[in-house]
């Protein structure tokens, strides 16, 4: 049977695909294979550009254009020769070893020196610096704008929306009114915390060999500054240099960034069901669209799918963010495989967030605000001054001022009329029972609209 979006096990590559399909070029097994070309062919470079190293002559300008298109124009024609490469050395780094040496034979100047390709490296030096280009590639590229432009929806929501007053609800229960646009803007001032953290994570790489000590590499060269020349390769490629590392660069990179989308992700689960409550309680209203069916049974419904979705999909990639950093960062003394297969999750992972992050901008774009059913929510609950009446009260020193608005609004409703008529027996100067007589729950909002303005 063949692989379709029918057909795919995982919902990543079926079901959501057209949400996914940007990370193939990252981090699917083709993009895992493009980087290793690329690190393989940068590292020769970089030997020809270490004087030391005679028999790696500096390359004319034919054979750096040949190198470049190589490394850069990796097709999937060329992925599939390293895969067919694979089936006989069982060996996927050597695939690619082997596969670049192929196409050397094209070039007269680099067929002499094709011995030089994965020159005293250990796979794991190929491996490390591609996946973390990949990663890097994929946050800055790819989820660094998609969670930029969510928080920017939710910005313009904000403001649209920052004098909207709405009842609040701590506990489940009516509480001090607010407005609808800064309890967005709390979530936008969450979110862009959290991606200035993701954006600062240094993602490091190294190429020091089998263990971590250059032996391979001073054994040959024993008067080159590897260190320095393993520095200047891995900053070239636009990543941090780790120093210190076994056979294995540690990951921990990978484990702060896991962790950082974590909270991202926590933090939309949150506001998913936030607005899953909103539209439950009429607050916002969704757009319907020409043919989509809310309910095999119940013709009325249009349910907040998209809000639900997101929710189940973040706390999916979730999980596997989870995992990915408990585990990348510990390994059997220098090295073991364990890791490997765990790497392979992170397009899964990723998928995930991506596929969460399409539908909530799908349930945004559907949401309508519903001014009368708040406004008509706040009208029937009075008692909510009972707060800034009681404040009032204390600041002029009457007594027992909390005790008495508990005896008159909790566990009851209060209307405006009952509210007025409790404020005419307050023993308080005159221009603070004016300004309590005015105030209504759509008013009491405190500086919610100039916060949400501000955001």
């Amino acid at each position: 049977m063949y692989l379709t979006e029918l057909t795919a096990v995982s919902s990543v590559d079926g079901r959501y695909r057209k949400a996914t399909e940007k990370l193939a070029e990252h981090l699917s097994e083709y993009g895992l294979i493009k980087n290793r070309i690329q690190v393989e062919i940068q590292w020769l470079m970089a030997l020809s550009r270490c004087q030391e190293l005679t028999e790696v002559p500096a390359f004319d300008d034919a054979t750096t254009a040949f190198l470049n298109a190589l490394a850069e124009n990796t097709d999937a024609a060329a992925a599939e020769r390293v895969k067919n490469i694979e089936k006989t050395t069982n060996h996927d780094v050597k695939a690619v070893e082997y596969y670049i040496k192929e196409e050397f034979k094209k070039s007269p100047q680099l067929s002499e020196i094709s011995e030089f390709v994965h020159f005293a490296c250990t796979s794991e030096d190929i491996n490390n610096t591609s996946y973390a280009l990949m990663l890097k590639n994929t946050r800055d590229a790819l989820l660094l704008p998609l969670l930029k432009d969510l928080a920017e929806q939710l910005r313009q929501m904000a403001h649209t929306h920052a004098e909207q007053p709405m009842m609040a609800k701590t506990h489940g229960q009516p509480a001090s009114p607010t407005t609808m646009g800064k309890e967005l803007a709390n979530v936008v001032y969450r979110l862009e915390r959290q991606l200035k953290q993701l954006q600062s994570i240094e993602i490091t790489a190294k190429m020091n060999g089998a263990v971590g000590n250059f032996n391979a590499h001073l054994s040959a060269y024993p008067d080159i500054d590897w260190p320095q020349v393993s520095q200047s390769f891995i900053e070239t490629l636009g990543l941090n240099y780790h120093p210190f590392t076994t056979q294995i660069e540690p990951h921990d990179h990978i484990a702060e960034i896991c962790h950082n989308f974590c909270r991202i992700n926590t933090i939309l689960i949150d506001f998913s069901r936030d607005v899953w409550g909103y539209i439950s309680c009429g607050y916002f209203t969704q757009k319907t669209v020409a043919g989509e069916i809310g309910s095999s049974t119940m013709p009325h419904k249009v349910n907040p799918i998209d809000f639900e979705n997101a929710e189940g999909n973040l706390g999916l990639a979730n999980s596997l963010l989870q995992h990915l950093a408990d585990k990348l960062p510990i390994s059997r003394w220098q090295r073991d495989l364990s890791d490997s297969t765990v790497l392979r999750a992170m397009g899964t992972a990723f998928g995930h967030c991506l596929i969460a992050l399409a539908s909530l901008t799908k349930g945004l774009n559907k949401l309508q605000i519903n001014s009368e059913t708040l406004l008509a929510d706040l009208d029937s609950n009075w008692e909510l001054l009972a707060e800034p009446i009681q404040t009032v009260m204390r600041r002029y020193g009457v007594e027992q001022a909390y005790e008495k608005l508990k005896e008159l609004t909790r566990g009851q409703r209060v209307d405006q009329a009952g509210i007025q008529a409790f404020i005419n027996t307050l023993n308080i100067p005159e221009a603070a029972k004016q300004q309590l007589a005015q105030l209504t729950p759509a008013t009491y909002i405190g500086n919610a609209a100039e916060q949400a303005k501000r955001i």
